[in-house]
């Protein structure tokens, strides 16, 4: 505790620091930094203003240290003379398989060892390297049996299992191109998506299982693959072993549906594995955006820059390395799901589980489930996870609850938490040190799906402070810089979170005609006479710390509990079921004060002579809770006489968003109709 010259006392917000940082990877590729360019880098802040400003050299480093797998060697790692936009090419000449990477990992790997633990609220699965290596030739056959060539989209409606990893890693062997998307989200929202990737085979879930009860999955497979011409397969996963699987309503336009047994058996596999060799920055992975200002964007990811940012992340950053247990609580859309699985490629055993994180397993009665606030605590006591992921809201949650995990079991594996979707209160900091083992480094985080990774990391050479993401990612130039460009990184200062160097998971493309128009507006337009990455988050930087100070989303971009969606998501529902009662709607995601979490409000303009009532406030929520999720439903809906708009008529969200969360927002002229405004501001106070 410091003493300040007033004689009070200021309590340190240090939380932590590794006991022994010079055992770390991090810095044992500090010292190989130092060794093979000739320079003398004493700390983390040495070696990440060496990273970003050696480029090449930087990232030639990390293929080397990590370990990639490529049947053909670079000839340029990047050209640093070109801008960040177009996305300059990393790695030319090269060749490899991301697949291959994960399956066989440069490090020494028992093939009998675990390479997957999969869990769920009422069951258990091992399956070693050998086992998964022999899965994924299995599935490999199915899919060389219809034809699927490199570049051909494969799609899951899959909870987070081995049976979805094991779709991922045949599509990618072959060259094709994985996206996901949850099985709890709507029609509506999956054919949104998966209609402008026009995938040829899906994969599918024959039921989900969560909160102790399953939920039927075909009945909406049914309509989607309906809605999906270009199908030359469906394939249904038995993940709920108590559900029947019915394929007969299940009409593929160009071909069928399957079992996945039988749709192993269409082919022999072949005697090894097949991994097809294409360039660096081959696509493996569609993402979507938020669908702020219409559909979700889908954004493609190419193979090196997720494969060397996850390596690098993951090896350095974090210290895994073979005989860790790796865990995230999430869903195949998220991209902590992309992040989470990479950990095969360091050697590193994934813990997949699906279901609710406060359910496990009966102990009178295993095929059921019952309520329990210590599920997590005790599947990473189980299973000995080293490396726990989850979201803000969950770590708030159980500080809420005021549950101590380690008076119940001892977490002796436990050496990190990661926490991301929202920022993680400072006071959850605290209280995470005194409910889990002091010796974890608690790492909050920061990236995105635009990136497929982190801006903001953990690191094993820094302390952990109370509210902060402890260092900006190596590689990763990021600032913070005001409205007209200027970088106030330095002066502590909140401001939009720029990257001003190239990067390799930046996206290859967006997915489309208008692609690349797209990407340019998503991210360099913000500052285009600059050339920089805008990625819509506002932020602090600590200047004495180095930490970052993640203050939200700085576009109009909606993330109740962590969940990341757009209003036109919201918007599009109302289109299709309500325009004869809503005229028009604004979609905000409010957060005040301490709040740690952001409440959706949509206001409805009404259509003349209807109101909003009762009746119509639960349809709406029901047709959002049906066409998206839950997750997507708003808490507050009530009537508003105005939306505002700008001059060519696009709803002012920005200004909104601000009133709703307390802050004195100047008109800008662009709006068109600025006197509503202060109906918002007085909404705000009545609603304080």
């Amino acid at each position: 505790m410091a003493i300040l010259t007033n004689g009070t006392a200021k309590r340190s917000t240090q939380l932590w620091k590794h006991p022994s940082p010079k055992s770390t990877p991090m810095w044992d590729f500090l010292l190989t930094v130092n060794k093979k360019h000739n320079v003398r880098l004493n700390s983390y802040e040495d070696l990440h203003a060496w990273s970003i400003s050696h480029i090449a050299d930087f990232w030639g480093e990390v293929w080397q240290y990590t370990g990639v797998r490529a049947s053909k060697p670079y000839t340029e790692v990047v050209d640093e003379s070109l801008p960040m936009y177009p996305r300059p090419p990393f790695f030319s000449g090269a060749e490899l398989n991301f697949a291959e990477n994960l399956l066989f990992p440069t490090q020494d790997v028992d093939p009998n060892s675990p390479a997957v633990i999969a869990a769920t609220e009422t069951t258990r699965e091992t399956v070693s390297w050998a086992e998964l290596r022999q899965q994924v030739k299995e599935c490999q056959a199915g899919m060389l049996a219809i034809g699927l060539k490199a570049g051909d989209r494969v799609a899951g409606y899959v909870a987070n299992h081995t049976n979805a990893l094991v779709a991922m890693l045949a599509a990618t062997s072959l060259g094709g191109i994985w996206t996901a998307v949850s099985p709890d989200t709507g029609v509506h929202a999956v054919l949104e998506r998966l209609r402008q990737i026009e995938p040829v085979l899906l994969f599918t879930d024959n039921a989900a299982f969560y909160n102790g009860r399953s939920h039927p999955v075909l009945p909406k497979v049914v309509e989607i693959v309906a809605g999906l011409p270009t199908l030359q397969a469906a394939v249904v996963f038995p993940t709920v072993a108590s559900v029947e699987t019915d394929l007969s309503s299940i009409a593929v336009a160009s071909g069928k549906a399957y079992t996945y047994d039988a749709f192993k058996r269409l082919q022999t596999p072949p005697s090894v594995l097949t991994f097809k060799q294409l360039p660096p920055d081959h696509p493996v992975y569609i993402l979507y955006s938020s669908g702020t200002t219409g559909a979700p964007k889908c954004i493609v990811h190419g193979a090196i820059g997720t494969l060397l940012q996850h390596k690098k992340e993951h090896l350095l950053h974090c210290s895994i390395t073979p005989g860790s247990r790796l865990f995230y609580y999430t869903t195949c859309t998220w991209m902590m799901w992309h992040w989470l699985v990479s950990g095969l490629a360091s050697g590193a055993t994934l813990v997949l589980y699906d279901g609710s994180p406060f359910r496990t397993i009966s102990p009178t009665d295993p095929s059921t489930s019952i309520p329990n606030d210590l599920a997590m605590p005790l599947l990473i006591e189980e299973v000995g996870i080293t490396h726990f992921g989850t979201s803000a809201k969950y770590l708030s949650v159980l500080e809420q609850k005021a549950l101590i995990p380690t008076r119940t079991v001892s977490l002796k594996t436990l050496k990190a938490i990661y926490s991301t979707g929202s920022p993680l209160a400072p006071s959850t900091f605290s209280y995470i040190y005194s409910a889990f083992p002091s010796t974890i480094n608690l790492g909050s985080i920061t990236g995105g799906t635009d990136i497929i990774s982190l801006f903001g990391a953990p690191s094993p050479l820094n302390p952990v402070h109370i509210g902060e993401i402890q260092v900006s990612g190596l590689g990763m130039a990021i600032a913070a810089w005001d409205y007209t460009g200027t970088d106030i990184t330095t002066t502590g200062e909140a401001g939009d979170l720029v990257c001003t160097k190239a990067f390799p998971c930046q996206p290859v493309a967006f997915w489309g005609p208008t692609g690349d128009a797209k990407y340019r507006s998503s991210y360099f337009e913000a500052f285009s006479d600059k050339c920089v990455w805008h990625h819509g988050d506002f932020v602090r930087f600590n200047p004495k710390t180095g930490g970052v100070f993640m203050l939200g989303r700085s576009d109009g971009i909606l993330k109740p509990g962590g969940v990341r969606f757009g209003s036109a998501e919201i918007y599009n529902v109302l289109l299709e079921h309500f325009t004869d009662e809503v005229a028009d709607a604004l979609c905000i995601g409010r957060r005040r004060g301490e709040d740690i979490d952001e409440t959706v409000v949509l206001f409805l303009k009404m259509a003349e002579g209807k109101e909003c009532d009762e009746k119509l406030v639960e349809r709406i929520k029901a047709a959002v809770r049906k066409g998206l999720s839950a997750r997507h439903v708003p808490g507050i809906i009530e009537a508003c006489p105005e939306i505002p708009i700008t001059t060519n008529g696009k709803k002012v969200e920005g200004a909104v968003k601000q009133i709703l969360c307390g802050l004195n927002v100047k008109t800008s002229a662009s709006v068109a109709n600025a006197e509503c405004l202060d109906w918002y501001r007085d909404w705000a106070k009545t609603h304080a």
